[in-house]
């Protein structure tokens, strides 16, 4: 049995972007996990409306 494990896991979520506005992305975490119990976030990356795989750092959840 593995303590240390990586995850991940995909969500659909409301982002928003200044020059799309309020657009719903599929995000994709990347978490490592001990005893299955997440510990941290490694990355999160989201695609595009174009299947572009990009950062989610060039945008802000929306409220």
């Amino acid at each position: 049995m593995k303590l240390i494990s990586i995850k991940r896991q995909t969500q659909t979520e409301a982002r928003f972007s200044t020059k799309m506005g309020t657009l719903e992305a599929k995000v994709t975490y990347i978490k490592k996990q001990f005893l299955n119990i997440p510990i941290k976030t490694l990355h999160k990356y989201r695609e595009t409306y174009y299947g572009e795989i990009k950062d989610c750092e060039d945008c802000v959840i929306a409220r």
